[in-house]
């Protein structure tokens, strides 16, 4: 099985991170879809990342429904809470760090790689009204960040929180000011100190 992208996408990340969690080994293979275009799209012609090419070729895309591939294929382990209010908790908090990751890519194509004379700035406020709206309900999901969201174990919501912080932060760092998040840097520091992050690394 193969995992196709870099990690400095967050949705190639998360899938990863999300392998290591459930003990599920796989080829790392580093294709841009801006540098290695041509050859990315010989595996999926789609040229998209994530891309997992499964053990007998078929390829998924979209991180969450590669997450859901990778469940379905571990001991039992879902990374998401069973209880009725948790369950729901999980998926608004997860939804809301996927909206963060959106925005914020969304953002690099407007600011890093559209001329400037082309740039719509009413679209680009809006841009950053709705990833400064997701990046606050984060912070009020973590709280001080010096606990996981349900208990002792990290949940996708976890997982998908820690990775869309460090992800804004490393392309809009004056936006997302750090002081502004206190709690979203404690609790994705204390992620990224685990063994399951440190083994998928932003390059």
């Amino acid at each position: 099985m193969q995992l196709i992208g870099y990690m400095d996408s967050p949705y190639v990340r998360r899938v990863a991170v999300t392998a290591q969690l459930l003990d599920i080994p796989y080829e790392h293979r580093e294709l841009s879809v801006f540098r290695d275009y041509d050859a990315l799209r010989k595996i999926n012609p789609q040229a998209k990342v994530p891309t997992l090419v499964c053990d007998d070729g078929q390829i998924l895309m979209d991180s969450s429904l590669i997450i859901d591939y990778l469940v379905a294929m571990s001991s039992g382990a879902t990374l998401m809470p069973v209880e009725g209010k948790d369950f729901v908790r999980a998926l608004y908090i997860l939804g809301t760090a996927l909206v963060a990751m959106e925005k914020t890519v969304q953002l690099i194509y407007e600011m890093k790689h559209r001329p400037e004379a082309t740039r719509y700035p009413d679209w680009v406020a809006r841009l950053e009204q709705q990833l400064n709206g997701a990046l606050a309900m984060l912070e009020e999901a973590v709280g001080d960040g010096n606990s996981w969201l349900f208990g002792d174990e990290l949940t996708q919501a976890d997982v998908s929180t820690a990775i869309a912080w460090p992800f804004t932060q490393l392309h809009f760092p004056n936006f997302a000011e750090a002081r502004h998040y206190p709690g979203l840097v404690r609790f994705s520091a204390r992620a990224e100190a685990l063994s399951a992050f440190q083994a998928c690394p932003v390059e």
